[in-house]
Protein backbone atom coordinates (compact mmCIF):
# COMPACT_ATOMS: atom_id res chain seq x y z
CA UNK A 1 0.00 0.00 0.00
CA UNK A 2 1.32 3.37 -0.98
CA UNK A 3 1.67 5.92 1.79
CA UNK A 4 1.30 9.55 0.75
CA UNK A 5 3.27 11.87 3.01
CA UNK A 6 3.80 15.60 2.63
CA UNK A 7 4.74 18.68 4.60
CA UNK A 8 1.54 20.58 5.21
CA UNK A 9 0.89 20.70 8.95
CA UNK A 10 2.68 23.09 11.25
CA UNK A 11 1.63 22.48 14.76
CA UNK A 12 2.66 21.91 18.33
CA UNK A 13 2.05 18.62 20.06
CA UNK A 14 0.50 19.98 23.23
CA UNK A 15 -1.80 22.78 24.34
CA UNK A 16 -1.19 24.53 27.64
CA UNK A 17 -3.69 23.41 30.21
CA UNK A 18 -5.01 26.94 30.40
CA UNK A 19 -6.52 26.60 26.93
CA UNK A 20 -8.88 23.86 27.97
CA UNK A 21 -12.40 25.23 28.37
CA UNK A 22 -14.85 24.20 31.03
CA UNK A 23 -15.01 21.34 33.48
CA UNK A 24 -17.05 18.20 33.79
CA UNK A 25 -18.77 16.91 36.89
CA UNK A 26 -16.87 14.55 39.16
CA UNK A 27 -17.77 11.00 40.04
CA UNK A 28 -16.28 9.33 43.09
CA UNK A 29 -13.76 7.72 40.79
CA UNK A 30 -12.74 11.03 39.17
CA UNK A 31 -12.60 12.78 42.56
CA UNK A 32 -10.25 10.07 43.72
CA UNK A 33 -7.98 10.83 40.78
CA UNK A 34 -7.86 14.51 41.64
CA UNK A 35 -6.80 13.96 45.23
CA UNK A 36 -4.46 11.13 44.27
CA UNK A 37 -2.89 12.59 41.17
CA UNK A 38 -0.04 10.07 41.25
CA UNK A 39 -2.38 7.06 41.14
CA UNK A 40 -2.05 4.93 38.02
CA UNK A 41 -4.83 5.22 35.43
CA UNK A 42 -5.74 1.75 34.15
CA UNK A 43 -6.71 1.66 30.47
CA UNK A 44 -8.38 -1.01 28.36
CA UNK A 45 -8.15 -1.39 24.59
CA UNK A 46 -11.35 -1.92 22.60
CA UNK A 47 -10.23 -3.40 19.29
CA UNK A 48 -6.65 -4.28 18.31
CA UNK A 49 -6.90 -2.43 15.01
CA UNK A 50 -4.16 -1.21 12.71
CA UNK A 51 -5.05 2.31 13.80
CA UNK A 52 -4.49 1.41 17.44
CA UNK A 53 -1.29 -0.58 16.89
CA UNK A 54 0.40 1.81 14.48
CA UNK A 55 -0.77 5.23 15.68
CA UNK A 56 -2.77 5.41 18.91
CA UNK A 57 -0.50 3.11 20.89
CA UNK A 58 2.75 4.90 19.91
CA UNK A 59 1.08 8.20 20.85
CA UNK A 60 -0.05 6.75 24.18
CA UNK A 61 3.49 5.51 24.83
CA UNK A 62 4.81 9.03 24.26
CA UNK A 63 3.10 10.14 27.48
CA UNK A 64 2.02 7.19 29.63
CA UNK A 65 5.07 7.06 31.89
CA UNK A 66 5.04 10.77 32.61
CA UNK A 67 1.30 10.82 33.28
CA UNK A 68 1.25 7.38 34.97
CA UNK A 69 -1.13 5.57 32.61
CA UNK A 70 -1.01 1.84 31.98
CA UNK A 71 -2.78 -0.61 29.68
CA UNK A 72 -4.22 -3.59 31.53
CA UNK A 73 -6.67 -5.30 29.17
CA UNK A 74 -7.60 -5.81 25.53
CA UNK A 75 -10.90 -6.81 23.94
CA UNK A 76 -11.07 -8.16 20.39
CA UNK A 77 -13.66 -10.48 18.86
CA UNK A 78 -11.14 -12.30 16.64
CA UNK A 79 -8.90 -14.72 18.50
CA UNK A 80 -6.03 -14.20 16.01
CA UNK A 81 -5.89 -10.45 16.50
CA UNK A 82 -6.56 -10.78 20.20
CA UNK A 83 -3.52 -13.04 20.59
CA UNK A 84 -1.38 -10.70 18.47
CA UNK A 85 -2.51 -7.76 20.55
CA UNK A 86 -1.79 -9.40 23.89
CA UNK A 87 1.71 -10.39 22.78
CA UNK A 88 2.38 -6.91 21.40
CA UNK A 89 1.20 -5.15 24.55
CA UNK A 90 3.07 -7.52 26.86
CA UNK A 91 6.25 -6.67 24.99
CA UNK A 92 5.58 -2.94 25.24
CA UNK A 93 4.54 -2.79 28.90
CA UNK A 94 6.47 -5.67 30.42
CA UNK A 95 3.54 -7.23 32.29
CA UNK A 96 0.52 -9.43 31.69
CA UNK A 97 -2.46 -8.02 29.83
CA UNK A 98 -5.97 -9.39 30.36
CA UNK A 99 -7.28 -10.99 27.15
CA UNK A 100 -11.01 -10.43 26.64
CA UNK A 101 -13.22 -12.09 24.03
CA UNK A 102 -15.64 -9.18 24.12
CA UNK A 103 -16.30 -5.88 25.84
CA UNK A 104 -18.40 -7.44 28.59
CA UNK A 105 -15.32 -9.29 29.77
CA UNK A 106 -13.20 -6.14 29.51
CA UNK A 107 -15.57 -4.05 31.63
CA UNK A 108 -15.57 -6.77 34.26
CA UNK A 109 -11.90 -5.90 34.84
CA UNK A 110 -11.40 -4.61 38.36
CA UNK A 111 -10.76 -0.87 38.65
CA UNK A 112 -10.75 -0.18 34.90
CA UNK A 113 -10.63 3.61 34.50
CA UNK A 114 -10.61 4.34 30.77
CA UNK A 115 -10.64 2.79 27.30
CA UNK A 116 -9.30 3.53 23.84
CA UNK A 117 -11.88 2.64 21.17
CA UNK A 118 -10.76 2.00 17.58
CA UNK A 119 -13.23 -0.53 16.24
CA UNK A 120 -15.28 -0.52 13.02
CA UNK A 121 -16.75 2.86 12.10
CA UNK A 122 -20.37 1.90 12.77
CA UNK A 123 -19.45 0.55 16.22
CA UNK A 124 -17.88 3.69 17.70
CA UNK A 125 -21.08 5.24 19.05
CA UNK A 126 -22.37 2.00 20.59
CA UNK A 127 -18.99 1.20 22.11
CA UNK A 128 -18.94 4.71 23.59
CA UNK A 129 -22.26 4.00 25.27
CA UNK A 130 -20.82 0.79 26.76
CA UNK A 131 -17.79 2.68 28.05
CA UNK A 132 -19.59 5.51 29.83
CA UNK A 133 -22.17 3.13 31.30
CA UNK A 134 -19.22 1.23 32.78
CA UNK A 135 -17.98 4.55 34.27
CA UNK A 136 -14.96 4.60 31.99
CA UNK A 137 -13.49 7.61 30.23
CA UNK A 138 -12.92 7.06 26.52
CA UNK A 139 -10.77 8.10 23.59
CA UNK A 140 -13.05 7.31 20.63
CA UNK A 141 -11.90 7.21 17.04
CA UNK A 142 -13.91 9.09 14.47
CA UNK A 143 -16.42 8.97 12.90
CA UNK A 144 -18.46 9.24 16.08
CA UNK A 145 -21.57 7.75 14.45
CA UNK A 146 -22.84 6.69 11.02
CA UNK A 147 -26.60 6.97 11.75
CA UNK A 148 -28.58 9.57 13.66
CA UNK A 149 -30.09 6.90 15.93
CA UNK A 150 -26.60 5.90 17.06
CA UNK A 151 -25.40 9.51 17.29
CA UNK A 152 -28.34 10.59 19.45
CA UNK A 153 -28.09 7.57 21.75
CA UNK A 154 -24.34 7.99 22.30
CA UNK A 155 -24.58 11.76 22.77
CA UNK A 156 -27.31 11.30 25.36
CA UNK A 157 -25.31 8.62 27.20
CA UNK A 158 -22.17 10.74 27.36
CA UNK A 159 -24.00 13.86 28.52
CA UNK A 160 -25.78 11.87 31.22
CA UNK A 161 -22.46 10.58 32.50
CA UNK A 162 -19.52 12.29 34.15
CA UNK A 163 -16.96 10.70 31.86
CA UNK A 164 -14.23 12.37 29.81
CA UNK A 165 -14.77 11.50 26.14
CA UNK A 166 -12.33 12.67 23.49
CA UNK A 167 -13.34 12.26 19.83
CA UNK A 168 -10.41 11.38 17.55
CA UNK A 169 -10.50 14.69 15.64
CA UNK A 170 -6.84 15.46 16.20
CA UNK A 171 -6.79 18.71 14.24
CA UNK A 172 -8.30 20.26 17.37
CA UNK A 173 -4.95 19.68 19.10
CA UNK A 174 -2.84 21.40 16.43
CA UNK A 175 -1.31 24.83 16.98
CA UNK A 176 -1.96 25.88 13.38
CA UNK A 177 -5.64 24.93 13.55
CA UNK A 178 -6.05 26.63 16.92
CA UNK A 179 -4.49 29.81 15.55
CA UNK A 180 -6.75 29.60 12.49
CA UNK A 181 -9.82 29.26 14.70
CA UNK A 182 -8.79 32.30 16.74
CA UNK A 183 -8.00 34.37 13.65
CA UNK A 184 -11.46 33.72 12.22
CA UNK A 185 -13.37 33.97 15.50
CA UNK A 186 -11.65 37.28 16.37
CA UNK A 187 -13.05 38.77 13.16
CA UNK A 188 -9.64 39.31 11.56
CA UNK A 189 -10.44 37.16 8.53
CA UNK A 190 -13.75 38.77 7.70
CA UNK A 191 -16.88 36.84 6.73
CA UNK A 192 -16.10 33.43 5.21
CA UNK A 193 -17.16 33.31 1.57
CA UNK A 194 -16.18 29.73 0.71
CA UNK A 195 -14.23 26.71 1.98
CA UNK A 196 -12.48 24.04 -0.09
CA UNK A 197 -11.82 20.67 1.56
CA UNK A 198 -9.82 18.13 -0.43
CA UNK A 199 -8.56 14.61 0.30
CA UNK A 200 -6.94 12.94 -2.71
CA UNK A 201 -4.80 9.80 -2.67
CA UNK A 202 -3.62 7.21 -5.19
CA UNK A 203 -3.72 4.04 -3.14
CA UNK A 204 -5.26 0.95 -4.79
CA UNK A 205 -4.88 -1.01 -1.57
CA UNK A 206 -6.36 1.60 0.77
CA UNK A 207 -8.70 -0.10 3.25
CA UNK A 208 -8.01 -3.52 1.71
CA UNK A 209 -6.76 -6.40 3.93
CA UNK A 210 -6.49 -9.43 1.59
CA UNK A 211 -3.95 -11.34 3.69
CA UNK A 212 -6.06 -11.04 6.84
CA UNK A 213 -9.29 -11.79 4.93
CA UNK A 214 -7.79 -15.13 3.91
CA UNK A 215 -7.11 -15.99 7.58
CA UNK A 216 -10.49 -15.13 9.07
CA UNK A 217 -12.98 -17.96 9.69
CA UNK A 218 -16.48 -17.53 11.06
CA UNK A 219 -15.84 -19.87 13.97
CA UNK A 220 -12.99 -17.61 15.13
CA UNK A 221 -15.20 -14.55 15.84
CA UNK A 222 -18.60 -13.64 17.21
CA UNK A 223 -20.23 -12.40 13.99
CA UNK A 224 -23.55 -11.46 15.60
CA UNK A 225 -21.79 -9.39 18.24
CA UNK A 226 -19.84 -7.66 15.45
CA UNK A 227 -23.07 -6.66 13.66
CA UNK A 228 -24.51 -5.01 16.78
CA UNK A 229 -27.63 -3.17 15.55
CA UNK A 230 -26.97 -3.49 11.81
CA UNK A 231 -29.28 -5.65 9.64
CA UNK A 232 -28.48 -9.33 9.80
CA UNK A 233 -26.14 -10.35 7.01
CA UNK A 234 -24.28 -13.57 6.27
CA UNK A 235 -20.71 -13.78 7.55
CA UNK A 236 -18.26 -12.07 5.21
CA UNK A 237 -14.61 -11.67 6.22
CA UNK A 238 -14.27 -8.67 3.91
CA UNK A 239 -17.01 -6.78 5.74
CA UNK A 240 -15.37 -7.59 9.06
CA UNK A 241 -11.87 -6.49 8.03
CA UNK A 242 -12.48 -4.13 5.10
CA UNK A 243 -15.58 -2.52 6.61
CA UNK A 244 -14.61 0.95 5.32
CA UNK A 245 -15.54 -0.26 1.83
CA UNK A 246 -19.01 -1.47 2.79
CA UNK A 247 -22.09 0.48 3.82
CA UNK A 248 -23.77 0.27 6.40
CA UNK A 249 -20.59 -0.60 8.32
CA UNK A 250 -18.93 2.62 7.16
CA UNK A 251 -19.72 5.54 4.88
CA UNK A 252 -16.15 5.40 3.57
CA UNK A 253 -14.83 8.77 2.48
CA UNK A 254 -17.20 10.95 4.56
CA UNK A 255 -16.67 9.06 7.79
CA UNK A 256 -12.96 8.41 7.38
CA UNK A 257 -11.74 11.66 5.86
CA UNK A 258 -14.38 14.33 5.57
CA UNK A 259 -15.19 14.07 9.28
CA UNK A 260 -11.75 15.52 10.07
CA UNK A 261 -12.11 18.44 7.71
CA UNK A 262 -15.76 19.37 8.15
CA UNK A 263 -15.07 19.49 11.89
CA UNK A 264 -12.84 22.52 11.28
CA UNK A 265 -15.83 24.34 9.74
CA UNK A 266 -17.96 23.70 12.81
CA UNK A 267 -15.12 24.63 15.15
CA UNK A 268 -14.05 27.83 13.37
CA UNK A 269 -17.60 29.16 12.84
CA UNK A 270 -19.49 27.75 15.84
CA UNK A 271 -22.10 26.39 13.40
CA UNK A 272 -23.38 22.96 14.39
CA UNK A 273 -24.18 21.49 10.99
CA UNK A 274 -24.89 22.36 7.33
CA UNK A 275 -28.23 23.76 6.22
CA UNK A 276 -28.19 21.42 3.22
CA UNK A 277 -25.97 19.04 1.23
CA UNK A 278 -25.96 17.87 -2.37
CA UNK A 279 -23.45 15.20 -3.34
CA UNK A 280 -22.47 12.58 -5.87
CA UNK A 281 -20.15 9.62 -5.68
CA UNK A 282 -19.34 6.48 -7.58
CA UNK A 283 -17.07 3.49 -8.01
CA UNK A 284 -15.18 4.46 -11.14
CA UNK A 285 -11.80 2.74 -10.87
CA UNK A 286 -11.42 0.19 -8.06
CA UNK A 287 -14.12 -2.35 -9.01
CA UNK A 288 -13.29 -4.91 -6.35
CA UNK A 289 -16.74 -5.60 -4.91
CA UNK A 290 -16.84 -2.57 -2.64
CA UNK A 291 -20.07 -0.69 -1.89
CA UNK A 292 -18.51 2.66 -1.00
CA UNK A 293 -17.23 5.14 -3.56
CA UNK A 294 -13.70 5.70 -4.84
CA UNK A 295 -14.56 9.27 -5.92
CA UNK A 296 -17.01 11.82 -4.55
CA UNK A 297 -17.92 15.50 -4.41
CA UNK A 298 -20.19 17.17 -1.84
CA UNK A 299 -21.40 20.78 -1.71
CA UNK A 300 -22.63 22.15 1.62
CA UNK A 301 -24.65 25.26 2.39
CA UNK A 302 -23.65 26.72 5.76
CA UNK A 303 -25.07 29.65 7.69
CA UNK A 304 -27.57 30.61 10.33
CA UNK A 305 -31.04 29.06 9.93
CA UNK A 306 -33.58 31.20 8.04
CA UNK A 307 -30.86 33.54 6.82
CA UNK A 308 -29.72 34.45 3.32
CA UNK A 309 -26.18 34.97 4.62
CA UNK A 310 -23.79 32.06 4.56
CA UNK A 311 -21.19 30.32 2.45
CA UNK A 312 -20.54 27.13 0.51
CA UNK A 313 -18.17 24.34 1.49
CA UNK A 314 -16.99 21.80 -1.05
CA UNK A 315 -15.47 18.42 -0.20
CA UNK A 316 -13.77 16.49 -3.00
CA UNK A 317 -12.04 13.16 -2.66
CA UNK A 318 -10.64 10.57 -5.03
CA UNK A 319 -8.61 7.40 -4.63
CA UNK A 320 -6.98 7.18 -8.07
CA UNK A 321 -4.90 10.37 -8.32
CA UNK A 322 -3.27 12.31 -5.52
CA UNK A 323 -2.96 15.69 -7.28
CA UNK A 324 -4.43 18.30 -4.98
CA UNK A 325 -3.20 16.45 -1.91
CA UNK A 326 -5.02 16.85 1.41
CA UNK A 327 -5.99 20.03 3.20
CA UNK A 328 -8.39 22.87 3.90
CA UNK A 329 -8.50 26.38 2.41
CA UNK A 330 -10.81 29.13 3.72
CA UNK A 331 -11.67 32.18 1.61
CA UNK A 332 -12.88 35.68 2.43
CA UNK A 333 -13.24 38.77 0.28
CA UNK A 334 -9.79 39.81 1.48
CA UNK A 335 -7.78 36.67 0.81
CA UNK A 336 -7.32 33.11 1.98
CA UNK A 337 -6.49 31.10 5.08
CA UNK A 338 -4.61 28.08 3.79
CA UNK A 339 -4.12 25.10 6.09
CA UNK A 340 -1.92 23.33 3.54
CA UNK A 341 0.70 26.10 3.57
CA UNK A 342 -0.36 27.27 7.06
CA UNK A 343 -0.48 30.87 5.92
CA UNK A 344 -3.02 33.67 5.81
CA UNK A 345 -2.46 35.79 2.72
CA UNK A 346 -4.18 38.39 0.49
CA UNK A 347 -4.24 35.88 -2.38
CA UNK A 348 -7.41 36.40 -4.42
CA UNK A 349 -8.53 39.32 -2.25
CA UNK A 350 -10.17 42.53 -3.36
CA UNK A 351 -7.43 44.86 -4.65
CA UNK A 352 -7.59 48.65 -4.87
CA UNK A 353 -8.02 48.82 -8.65
CA UNK A 354 -11.09 46.59 -8.61
CA UNK A 355 -12.40 48.19 -5.42
CA UNK A 356 -12.10 51.75 -6.74
CA UNK A 357 -14.19 50.93 -9.80
CA UNK A 358 -17.07 50.17 -7.44
CA UNK A 359 -16.41 53.02 -5.01
CA UNK A 360 -15.04 50.60 -2.42
CA UNK A 361 -11.80 50.24 -0.47
CA UNK A 362 -9.41 47.33 -0.77
CA UNK A 363 -9.58 44.96 2.17
CA UNK A 364 -6.58 42.73 1.58
CA UNK A 365 -5.53 40.47 4.43
CA UNK A 366 -2.03 40.72 5.87
CA UNK A 367 0.52 37.94 5.53
CA UNK A 368 0.28 35.79 8.64
CA UNK A 369 1.88 32.47 9.63
CA UNK A 370 -0.42 30.13 11.52
CA UNK A 371 2.48 28.23 13.05
CA UNK A 372 6.23 28.54 13.39
CA UNK A 373 6.91 24.82 13.83
CA UNK A 374 6.95 22.57 10.79
CA UNK A 375 6.49 18.82 11.11
CA UNK A 376 5.38 16.07 8.77
CA UNK A 377 1.84 14.88 9.07
CA UNK A 378 1.01 11.56 7.45
CA UNK A 379 -2.08 10.76 5.42
CA UNK A 380 -1.29 7.13 4.75
CA UNK A 381 -3.10 4.30 6.47
CA UNK A 382 -0.15 3.82 8.84
CA UNK A 383 0.51 7.24 10.33
CA UNK A 384 2.81 6.21 13.16
CA UNK A 385 2.93 8.32 16.29
CA UNK A 386 2.33 11.60 14.45
CA UNK A 387 2.53 14.83 16.41
CA UNK A 388 -1.12 15.87 15.95
CA UNK A 389 -2.45 12.59 17.30
CA UNK A 390 0.20 12.51 20.02
CA UNK A 391 -0.89 15.93 21.25
CA UNK A 392 -4.53 14.89 21.04
CA UNK A 393 -3.89 11.72 23.04
CA UNK A 394 -1.99 13.69 25.67
CA UNK A 395 -4.82 16.20 25.92
CA UNK A 396 -7.24 13.36 26.66
CA UNK A 397 -4.91 11.81 29.23
CA UNK A 398 -4.43 15.13 31.01
CA UNK A 399 -8.18 15.73 31.03
CA UNK A 400 -8.79 12.28 32.49
CA UNK A 401 -6.76 13.50 35.46
CA UNK A 402 -7.97 17.11 35.61
CA UNK A 403 -11.63 16.36 34.63
CA UNK A 404 -11.53 19.34 32.28
CA UNK A 405 -13.26 19.28 28.90
CA UNK A 406 -10.98 17.85 26.18
CA UNK A 407 -10.23 19.56 22.89
CA UNK A 408 -12.69 17.41 20.91
CA UNK A 409 -15.68 16.76 23.21
CA UNK A 410 -18.74 14.73 22.29
CA UNK A 411 -20.41 17.80 20.75
CA UNK A 412 -17.71 17.83 18.06
CA UNK A 413 -18.41 14.20 17.22
CA UNK A 414 -22.15 14.76 17.12
CA UNK A 415 -21.80 17.69 14.72
CA UNK A 416 -19.45 15.95 12.29
CA UNK A 417 -21.78 12.93 12.35
CA UNK A 418 -24.69 15.09 11.19
CA UNK A 419 -22.64 16.41 8.25
CA UNK A 420 -21.42 12.90 7.36
CA UNK A 421 -24.90 11.40 7.47
CA UNK A 422 -26.32 14.25 5.40
CA UNK A 423 -23.62 13.61 2.79
CA UNK A 424 -24.25 9.88 2.78
CA UNK A 425 -27.98 10.49 2.42
CA UNK A 426 -27.46 12.90 -0.49
CA UNK A 427 -25.31 10.46 -2.46
CA UNK A 428 -27.39 7.36 -1.76
CA UNK A 429 -30.78 8.97 -2.47
CA UNK A 430 -29.75 11.47 -5.15
CA UNK A 431 -31.67 14.16 -3.24
CA UNK A 432 -30.70 17.30 -1.40
CA UNK A 433 -30.29 16.40 2.28
CA UNK A 434 -31.40 18.76 5.04
CA UNK A 435 -31.49 18.55 8.82
CA UNK A 436 -34.66 18.67 10.90
CA UNK A 437 -33.53 20.55 13.99
CA UNK A 438 -36.61 19.67 16.02
CA UNK A 439 -36.48 15.95 15.36
CA UNK A 440 -32.68 15.83 15.08
CA UNK A 441 -33.01 13.80 11.89
CA UNK A 442 -31.48 13.89 8.41
CA UNK A 443 -34.16 14.27 5.74
CA UNK A 444 -33.85 13.33 2.05
CA UNK A 445 -36.75 13.10 -0.41
CA UNK A 446 -39.02 14.13 2.44
CA UNK A 447 -38.13 11.02 4.45
CA UNK A 448 -35.91 10.33 7.44
CA UNK A 449 -32.68 8.75 6.19
CA UNK A 450 -31.74 5.53 8.02
CA UNK A 451 -29.71 3.29 5.74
Amino acid sequence: MENSRRKFIKQSAIFAAATYAGTMGMSAKSYGRIIGANDRVRVGVVGFSDRFKDTLLPCFLNHNKELNFDIVGLSDLWNYRRDLGIAHLKAKFGHDIKACRNNDELYATKDLDAVIISTADFQHALHTIEAVKASCDAYVEKPFAETMDDAKAAFKAVKASKQIVQIGSQRRSGENYTNAAKFIQDGKFGPITAVDLVWNVNQPGRWRRPDLVAKLKEEDIDWKRFLLNRPNEAFDPRKYLEYRLFWPYSSGMPGQWMSHQIDTVHWFTNLKHPRSVVANGGIYTWKDGRRNWDSMVAVFDYGQPDSTDGFQVTFTSRMQNSVGDVGEVYYSNGGELNLITNKVSPKGGLRQQEASAMGMKANLLPEFDLSKTEVKAATGANMGGDALTSGHMRNWMECVRSRKTPNAPVEAGYSHSIANIMTNAAVRTGAKAVFDEGKQEVIANGKVFKY
